[in-house]
């Protein structure tokens, strides 16, 4: 297969696959989300997002219709139905299926699953990013099918020709439109703290391990958008990125003094991506 769709026990190629209009996820976007990457069909950091997926889906108060054991297994069988080993893992719950009613349903979700051949980003590349304030609402912490703030800011992205937005609530620089940010200065690597402002990156989570392999000290407090500004090196990080650094900022040139620590980060990250999915 090419790409591959999943609903509910229903496979085939992404075009094949149709969902009932009276899923929850077309009234109220109510469903949760992960994703991540293979290589060699082997999915890159599985427990990591399973474990994620779960958080989100009980914050939520939504059940899953298996247990961790039984997605894992699951993706891992699905994604080697794909020609390409080199895929885009993407896996949602929608609450359920009913007549359009505020009140939830009751039950176990629809689970999806999408499959498409894509390939991790250069992680040694540069970024071009701008500022963006954040309006998104106050549990970013969920991976919730509730996107419409960061697709706003994906647009203006786009249109400012940039690659990314980093989003801030009055002078506290939180995350990015669809990433984590952090800021390498003095030789150390701070972080916003995984509050209810941020998602719990994988990434990010990958980034501070590296650091403390590294000897790099890790400082989980905000910054402001001046520290961001300031910093030696501003780096965005992602399931599909690891730990690219920004060359500009609302057309200001940024980073490139820490140079060195960045290339052992980024080093580092590659050789786990390859190692954990030979």
């Amino acid at each position: 297969m090419e790409t591959l769709g999943y609903y509910n026990g229903t496979i085939g190629e992404l075009h094949e696959i149709s969902v009932p209009m009276l899923d929850r996820v077309c009234y109220f976007g109510d469903g949760v989300y992960d994703a991540t990457y293979a290589h060699n069909h082997v999915i890159y950091c599985l427990d990591e997002h399973v474990d994620r997926f779960f958080n989100s889906a009980a914050l939520l108060r939504m059940e899953i219709p298996c247990t961790k054991a039984e997605l894992k297994t699951l993706l891992s069988d699905l994604v080697r139905k794909v020609d390409s080993g080199d895929q885009f893992v993407y896996w949602q719950l929608t609450r359920g299926t009913g007549i359009r009613n505020h009140l939830p349903t009751e039950g176990p979700g629809n689970l999806w699953v999408m499959l498409r051949p894509a390939e991790v980003q250069d992680t040694y590349g540069k970024l071009n990013l701008i500022t963006l304030e954040d309006t998104r609402f106050l549990h970013c912490n969920i991976k919730t099918l509730n996107l419409l703030p960061n697709v706003m800011a994906a647009q203006k992205t786009h249109e400012a020709g940039c690659d990314e937005a980093v989003l801030h609530r009055g002078d506290m620089v939180t995350e990015c439109a669809h990433s984590n940010v952090h800021i390498l200065k003095d030789g150390v690597f701070k972080t916003h703290p995984t509050d209810h402002l941020i998602l719990p990156g994988i990434a990010r989570q990958n980034l501070i391990r590296a650091c403390k392999a590294l000897g790099v000290a890790v400082d989980e407090t905000p910054f402001t958008v001046a520290e961001l500004f300031d910093a030696d090196e501003v780096i965005v990080s992602s399931s599909g990125s690891f730990c690219m650094a920004a060359a500009t900022i609302d057309g200001k040139s940024v980073g490139g003094k820490a140079e060195e620590t960045l290339k052992k980060l980024q080093d580092f990250l590659m050789a786990d991506f390859q190692e954990k999915t030979k």
